[in-house]
């Protein structure tokens, strides 16, 4: 298998993306886990651009990276200053990085009406450059800025700024379509022009995601004879965002051959792309390619049915591979394949008659505005109400919730909770910022005394919907809660007139999801 080597620049390039800013603590744990992923190459940062990036470099060399080399990343000279006295230069050479990564013009645009000095000396400084932090003993990647759009307008000056930056000794020629408009045929004809030209050299490329293309440019650039690829996880970046890696290392490695990330580290590839999206504080994308929750969902019976009798029939690849899974869709259009194939999930018995009845009784509650599809754990509990397998934990005796508004503008909020667990009846009061975060939080209190295990479970996410907009004030919401333990994630569903009412059906199902997975 040959060999396709992995630079990732989340911590610079994904950075740039509109509303992601890591600390330095997130930029540490980010760069723990693009080593454990096996990444072969990861770009700290632009050293030169603000005190916090030179930080990660210090303490990045106590994280022991096993794997990964670390990558400071900046310009090439300014056209005014010598080598040895330019800030960017100066502060790559200060990080102690073992690799480091330059751009430089190659758009004849850019140069004159940028850059602001003559094509020669641009080459001149390209050259000087890459020579300078050759010289410091450094691995060097000239990311050639623009380069597509360059050689589309000037094809000879482009190639010499390469020439250049070869001559200087750089270890990889990396084409950038940084403006995110090309093609995937031009960027396979360019590419290979240049694979060609430095048969000598390694050549990666560096796309952008303005045309959604980003991933057809790098592949096609593969094919053309590019082994070093630079991308982003989760396809974080500025405006449109970079190719994305969750997308990029499967089909290198599983669609087209290649070795990347010494092979069996794409199956955690799922697990990065959360944590990344956690640590950004971004809500994942469902409908991501490989990675996403929606990724293997189905939802069509016809395709459950065929998935059910042969498991490649509606699927590219085995979910697995990647880290994700398979997931059935229960709602008013699933058939009754889509309920015998999550019943065969949950190893419960093949019965047609209980899968008819299930889907019935889905079907009759989807049209008062409940919805199972992000609702797992309301579905499982409205399965073992269905096969008489459900006994309650808790029985709700009544609840109230009080909102009160002081003259301060303080606004105080109570919740009390009546319940009777077994022949023992508890009545609690909870406080929280609203009238959700109060009832949690009395819920919580009444069955804990009973069910410690309960305190492992925290809300994460709250979703409201009208479901009948017409009726205005007096239309049904309905309320989905995410929740989560240390081992699992899991949905629940509550529809009513009144908010507070549905929020309750969500929550108590939460807690009896989790108290039911005992049993």
């Amino acid at each position: 298998m040959e060999k396709i080597a992995v630079y990732d620049t989340t911590l610079r390039d994904g950075m740039q993306a509109e509303g992601v800013s890591f600390s330095l603590e997130d930029k540490l744990s980010i760069a723990r886990r693009l080593d454990e992923l096996g990444v072969d190459y990861i770009e700290g940062g632009y050293a030169a651009s603000n005190a916090k990036e030179m930080q990660f470099f210090t303490e990045a060399k106590a994280l022991g990276l096993g794997r990964s080399k670390l990558v400071a990343f900046g310009s090439t000279r300014r056209a005014d200053t010598k080598v040895g006295d330019d800030a960017s230069l100066g502060a790559i050479v200060a990080c102690g990085t073992p690799a480091a990564t330059i751009v430089g013009k190659t758009w004849d645009l850019h140069v004159e009406k940028v850059l602001g000095c003559s094509l020669d000396e641009n080459l001149r400084i390209c050259r000087e450059s890459v020579a300078y932090l050759k010289g410091k003993g450094m691995e060097v990647f000239f990311d050639a800025e623009h380069f597509f759009d360059g050689y589309k307008a000037a094809p000879e000056y482009a190639m010499k700024v390469l020439e250049a930056a070869a001559e200087g000794g750089a270890d990889g020629l990396v084409l950038c379509d940084t403006n995110g408009g090309c093609m995937p045929d031009m960027v396979g004809q360019i590419a290979r022009a240049v694979c060609e030209r430095f048969a000598g050299v390694v050549v990666g490329i560096h796309t952008h995601n303005d045309g959604d293309c980003a991933t057809a440019n790098t592949l096609a650039a593969v094919r053309a004879g590019a082994r070093h690829v630079q991308g982003t996880i989760n396809g974080l970046g500025e405006r449109c965002g970079n190719a994305n890696l969750c997308a990029l290392v499967p089909n290198l490695a599983l669609k087209m051959g290649f070795e990347v990330l010494n092979g069996e580290k794409v199956r955690t590839l799922t697990e990065v792309s959360r944590f990344v999206f956690e640590v950004a504080n971004l809500n994942p994308v469902m409908n991501m390619p490989f990675v996403g929750e929606s990724a293997f969902a189905h939802k069509a019976g016809l395709h459950v049915d065929a998935l059910r009798k042969a498991g490649g029939s509606y699927e590219h690849i085995d979910p697995a591979l990647v880290g994700n899974e398979r997931r059935y869709l229960i709602s008013e259009l699933s058939g009754k394949s889509n309920v015998l194939a999550e019943l065969e999930k949950n190893q419960i018995a093949h019965d047609k008659k209980l899968a008819r009845r299930i889907l019935e009784r889905v079907q009759e509650l989807e049209a008062q505005g409940y919805q199972y599809e992000s609702a797992d754990a309301s579905f499982h509990l409205l399965v073992r109400r269905e096969m008489g397998l459900f006994t309650p934990s808790f029985e709700l005796v009544k609840y109230r919730v009080d909102v009160e508004k002081r003259r301060s503008g303080e606004i105080v909020t109570e919740a009390t909770v009546k319940l009777r667990v077994g022949d023992e009846v508890e009545h609690v009061v909870g406080e929280g910022d609203g009238p959700v975060n109060a009832l949690d939080a009395a819920l919580r209190k009444s069955v804990g005394r009973f069910y410690p295990q309960i305190h492992d479970v925290r809300l994460i996410d709250y979703k409201v919907r009208v479901v009948n907009a017409r009726a205005g004030t007096a239309a049904k919401v309905r309320v989905i809660i995410e929740s989560r333990d240390k081992n699992a994630i899991w949905g629940t569903v509550g529809c009513s007139e009144n908010i507070i009412e549905a929020s309750w059906q969500a929550l108590a199902d939460s807690v009896e999801y989790k108290l039911q997975k005992g049993k």
